[in-house]
């Protein structure tokens, strides 16, 4: 509840409660816990201590203040006041923001976090600790609403975050995310805590300071005095809100989504779009967490390029959405990549690079021809042919054919295309055109067409696997010399 009052036992009390009910640590597990040596931080670490929990505590230096490293000895001592290990680091933030294209404020949370679990894991600790308060919050919240949120965005900060942008397994736990700032200072007053002012918490040019210092307090003053503690409690209902289309997600995702290497992802197209609009948000967002964990600029207009892409491909099917992450577009399949040239042919057949060009004789004996990532052509000459015309009349599947050789034991040659190749596709009447084009129209994928196997009776191509025999080739009632071929993928 928001502050009326203060009682440091009742405030130890509550910590306790929290740390169990909602961060699922217990009194005796191990919890790292960052540590400024501003009053939030301290506060903290002084509870967590008195509480009874086995602490290390680990301090980042920014290195954006002259007398920033006596903050850090300020730390150890505090550390080891309570006689707990104590691990600190400097970096250049500035630099690393310029390098990375961060602002400072991005720079210097990713620089910290990434100290904090990198000590954390090190350790073997339960939990990773911060001193976001219920303050904090309120602040966190309004900010996310006036640069545009959603539902995410609007609920704030979450008290146990795991899996997180920094570990899978390690929770981020944010015990004093329902104590107000006020009691805070209460209890480290109280306890005689001396710990540092930051003045740079004061500088009216970053935006959260503006919120905290002149935002917030004129909407107390002008429109509601309780207007911190019912945020929070909004932020606190779509939190319980937002678990659930969180599980919805997580089910989708597990039925429709699938790696196909290390830096990409892939998805059934027409199941992705009969999807409402929100979830398919959230699933591109959760999409783009897996492949870019630590990126923060997932605005309205990536997700959104994602949306429109899937629902009507470009012509090149194929799109930059930034963030390192490209669109492609092959058959039914959305591929969502880092690394486009890594992306898996096991869908189509694919000749290999040393298959130019192969001659085999089909008669009486099975023909079996290996391709790539276990596709095979297999093939041999029919005997009963007025059986197999009705089959072959009926044949619903695009990757089995039969057709007319014209001779009884005929030399076929499957190979790759070759410049100037023409067909004459199934239901065109004998008409030809450039295969090119024919791969085109069918939507064959580009990065597959220059591998994809033909079969060929001299110059001419009789069959494209998957896709359409050629006209002159179609098994008649006058047919003699009837072959069946098949292209399949074994594994």
């Amino acid at each position: 509840s928001f502050f009326k009052g203060y009682n440091q036992f009742a405030m130890l009390a509550n910590l306790k409660s929290i740390l169990h009910r909602d961060c699922e640590i217990e009194t005796d597990q191990s919890v790292l816990v960052g540590v400024s040596g501003g009053v939030d931080s301290l506060c903290l670490l002084d509870g967590l201590h008195r509480l009874g929990i086995n602490l290390i505590v680990a301090h980042f230096d920014h290195g954006l203040r002259s007398n920033s490293a006596a903050d850090l000895e300020f730390v150890r001592t505090e550390a080891l006041k309570r006689g707990s290990q104590f691990f600190g680091e400097r970096a250049d933030t500035a630099a690393f923001a310029h390098e990375k294209r961060l602002s400072i404020e991005a720079a210097g949370r990713e620089l910290r976090y990434s100290f904090l679990f990198r000590v954390a894991a090190e350790n073997g600790v339960r939990a990773v600790a911060t001193a976001h308060n219920a303050d904090d919050q309120v602040e966190t919240v309004l900010m996310h609403l006036i640069r545009g949120a959603g539902l995410d965005g609007l609920t704030g900060m979450a008290v146990r975050s795991v899996p997180n942008s920094w570990s899978n397994s390690i929770p981020l736990i944010r015990p004093l995310l329902g104590i107000w700032r006020l009691e805070i200072e209460t209890y480290c007053a109280e306890n005689n805590l001396i710990f540092i002012d930051d003045h740079t918490n004061r500088d009216l040019r970053f935006f959260r300071n503006r919120l905290r210092h002149e935002l917030i307090p004129g909407l107390e003053s002008a429109f509601d005095p309780g207007f911190r503690p019912r945020l929070w409690q909004t932020a606190n209902l779509l939190a319980a809100d937002r678990q659930v289309l969180e599980n919805l997600t997580t089910q989708t995702w597990e039925k429709e989504f699938y790696a196909v290497n290390a830096d990409g992802l892939a998805f059934t197209r027409a199941a992705f779009n009969q999807h409402p609009l929100g979830l398919r948000r959230r699933l591109i967002r959760k999409a783009i967490a897996k492949l870019q964990p630590g990126a923060r600029d997932v605005d309205y207009a990536i997700v959104h390029r994602v949306i429109d892409f899937c629902a009507s491909p470009p012509a090149t099917h194929q799109m930059d959405i930034g963030l390192g992450i490209w669109l492609f577009s092959e058959a039914e399949a959305i591929f969502m990549t880092m690394n486009p040239d890594q992306l898996p042919a096991q869908q189509w057949p694919q000749m290999g690079a040393e298959m130019s060009g192969v001659r085999v004789t089909v008669a009486g004996s099975e023909v079996r021809l290996v391709f790539e990532a276990g596709w095979q052509l297999t093939g041999n000459k029919i005997v009963d042919i007025d059986h197999r015309v009705a089959s072959a009349l009926q044949n619903g599947d695009e990757f089995q054919v039969w057709f007319d050789a014209g001779e009884a034991n005929p030399e076929i040659e499957v190979r790759t295309r070759q410049p100037g190749d023409r067909f004459k596709p199934l239901g065109l009447n004998g008409k030809s055109m450039k295969l090119s084009d024919f791969m085109i129209n069918e939507k064959i994928s580009a990065r597959a067409r220059d591998r994809w196997p033909l079969v060929c009776l001299g110059s001419d191509i009789v069959w494209v696997p998957g896709y359409r025999l050629a006209h002159p080739y179609r098994v008649t009632g006058d047919s003699k010399h009837v072959f069946q071929l098949r292209v399949s993928n074994k594994k």
